[in-house]
């Protein structure tokens, strides 16, 4: 039997209900996660944990070991800190959760091979949730979470999560070469895969690609509040095979995969809507493991950095920025303009 339009139309509406709530989950456990960690907070640690929604704190980001501000994991009480965790598993994917435990991890190594000089910096404590503004469902608010190699922000606009990014990941060592957590790798995808890209253009889209012959010491944006986009640079996925430009596609979605599929999802047809073939692919620096290297993947609308150089090549920092999205810029100012005008 033929569906009548009527039908149809009804399914479609079902579908866009559902697509609706898809979107809304991930804002509503962050909403319920953060009131449930809020409220086990004495009056001195909500102090600590909370600022206002426009407070600068909420976009002065770091990713190198530095006093923070916000509330530690090293202070909280095993139920806090439980809550707290869950907070940050209500935005990640189970990789992504994965990712941050290792790299709070691997401040442990780096005490152990840092000695007395790292006692009091590589702690594995020392890593912080922060609340902006008061979480509601129909709020603005946003939070954080952030330490050595970490930081992840969001921002929620009338209740409605609208931004991840700055998103950053890095771990160090890389690779670890002894003790107990020998071999570990934190981050293995994203150099394999990025030189798998490399080395799998011919020599022509290689020359286009390769932008340096020596990769920068970091990623190029740092921890700047606002993502310029870099210059044009790179080998165009218009230019690439669609074996080539699946495989970008691949390494792309290493970076929107860190969170949960909804915001994965959306993330990615954002991209897509400004034009996957404008997407470019860049790198710098030498092709073999060991040698330092830097890789960007660039569109119209964000940046995904990936450096690799520091300590012998053996110190990862990676970042996805969104051009005019981060910390959820783009949509606070049109619910400024649209809420809060002057009459």
């Amino acid at each position: 039997m033929r569906p009548t339009s009527r039908r149809v139309g009804g399914l479609l509406a079902l579908f866009l209900v559902a697509l609706v709530a898809r979107a809304a989950e991930p804002a509503a456990d962050m909403l319920k996660a953060a009131q449930a960690f809020l409220s086990t907070l004495s009056p001195e640690q909500t102090a600590k944990a909370v600022f206002p929604f426009a407070h600068a704190e909420r976009e002065n980001w770091i990713f190198v070991p530095h006093a923070r501000e916000g509330l530690s994991l090293k202070v909280m009480s095993e139920p806090q800190r439980e809550l707290a965790l869950t907070l940050l598993r209500s935005a990640l994917s189970q990789r992504g959760t994965m990712r941050t435990e290792s790299i709070r991890a691997l401040e442990n190594v780096l005490r152990e091979i840092e000695g007395p000089k790292g006692t009091n910096v590589r702690d594995s404590g020392l890593y912080y949730f922060t609340i902006f503004g008061s979480p509601g469902a129909q709020a603005t608010w946003g939070w954080r979470y952030e330490g050595h190699h970490c930081s992840l922000n969001f921002t929620l606009v009338d209740g409605r999560l609208t931004a991840v990014t700055p998103s950053f990941m890095g771990d160090n060592p890389a690779e670890v070469k002894t003790g107990p957590m020998a071999g570990k790798r934190t981050l293995p995808e994203e150099e394999d895969l990025g030189r798998a890209l490399i080395k799998a253009l011919d020599d022509r889209q290689r020359g286009v690609a390769i932008f340096a012959e020596k990769s920068p010491n970091d990623i190029v944006t740092g921890n700047s509040k606002r993502a310029n986009p870099l210059a044009p640079a790179g080998l165009a996925v218009a230019q690439m095979t669609p074996a080539q430009s699946e495989q970008c596609l691949g390494l792309l979605k290493l970076y929107l995969d860190r969170y949960r599929a909804e915001i994965g999802t959306d993330a990615l047809a954002k991209i897509r809507a400004a034009g996957w073939e404008k997407v470019h692919f860049a790198w710098a620096g030498g092709l073999e493991k060991g040698q330092g290297h830097y890789y960007r993947i660039q569109g119209p609308t964000f940046l995904v950095e990936y450096d690799n150089t520091q300590n012998n090549a053996n110190h990862i920092h990676t970042a996805w920025r969104d051009f005019s999205g981060d910390f959820g810029r783009d949509v606070l100012a049109e619910h400024l303009a649209r809420d809060h005008a002057k009459p």
